[in-house]
């Protein structure tokens, strides 16, 4: 297969699927209880220098709980895939718990504006960036849950994005057009929220579901965090909800409001009083150095974070919000 051109970034992860089924091949495919406190799962399975991907898409299912317990316990020099991440990327640029980042929309927080404090750290020269598109790291996903080494498409060729990614432009043996490849990635860790799971990690999203799907097949070890465990009964009588099953998932947490601030569908909407809050208080970094500690570090843990910005009363209005704008 000829290549006609290459770009210029960095590939962080191996794309090659056998090097990834010497992974896979030794899981644990058991029906086994996976309950454990987003403390515990963050720990064992998120160590120093690992590579994380986000579920979620924008500011809908975004594991903030898993995302403020990753700034809690300092975890550093994290790669970091930066597809569809919003508030998921301003909290870990608050912790600077990455040091490298393929990037497809990143420091946005799509209408609300611009994280001032996660632009500053990646001007900062502190972290590599690889530019993507959104629909080329779907496709890196894709691949890595198909078991190949890469993807094609005709994506990014009209631009010179793909320069600063790590594609390849290769001649198609078939037709001898130009097509784009996209190398499989095989996540470290993913880290998921959804509505429903049960104890041995089959999970439902309802609404958006974006690459999840993919993301949960290609990654190494899967966290999923959920709104309510649920009887495995459930999904029995209705096993086509089921959209991750148990046997990709390593940890369950049953997190209540994990979305929050954020958007969960069908569950409660976006807080944008304390979205907007935190865009506000970034841009002066001393006041936003006292704000993480009043909401992240000093926090016992997520329940009380919730309460900080008006508990169970202020979750309730979100709920009543969600249904009126559905």
């Amino acid at each position: 297969m000829k290549v006609l051109e290459e770009g210029s970034g960095e590939l962080f992860m191996n794309p090659d699927p056998d090097k990834a089924r010497d992974h896979f091949k030794k899981k644990n495919r058991m029906m086994v209880n996976k309950v454990m406190t987003v403390k515990e799962a963050v720990q064992k399975f998120v160590p120093d220098g690992c590579y994380v991907a986000i579920g979620g898409f924008g500011g809908v299912r975004v594991p903030v709980a898993a995302m403020h317990e990753i700034v809690k316990q300092k975890k550093k020099n994290l790669g970091l895939s930066g597809h569809t991440a919003t508030h998921d990327f301003q909290i870990l640029a608050a912790g600077e718990c990455f040091n490298r980042c393929d990037v497809a929309y990143i420091i946005g927080l799509e209408a609300r504006g611009v994280s001032k404090n996660a632009r500053r750290y990646i001007e900062s020269g502190k972290v590599a960036c690889v530019e993507w598109t959104n629909a080329g790291m779907a496709w890196r996903f894709k691949a890595a849950a198909l078991g190949i080494p890469f993807l094609i498409g005709r994506q990014s060729l009209g631009a010179d994005s793909i320069k600063w990614s790590a594609s390849k432009v290769i001649e198609c043996p078939y037709t001898k057009k130009r097509f784009a490849t996209f190398p499989a990635l095989y996540p470290d860790i993913a880290i998921i929220h959804v509505n429903d799971a049960d104890i041995y990690g089959n999970a439902v999203i309802r609404g958006v579901s974006i690459a999840d799907e993919d993301l949960a097949r290609a990654a190494k070890h899967v966290i999923i965090t959920c709104e309510r465990l649920v009887d495995t009964e459930k999904f029995r009588s209705d096993p086509h909800e089921v959209m991750i099953p148990y046997f990709c998932v390593d940890a369950v947490c049953e997190i209540p409001y994990g979305g929050y601030p954020g958007n969960t569908p069908f569950e409660y909407f976006s807080d944008e009083v304390h979205l907007k809050e935190w865009l506000e208080v970034e841009e002066d970094p001393q006041a936003f150095k006292k704000f993480l500690k009043e909401n992240i570090y000093d926090v016992s843990n997520f329940n009380e974070y919730l309460e900080r910005h008006g508990g169970m009363a202020r979750m309730e209005e979100l709920k009543r919000l969600e249904f009126l704008t559905s």
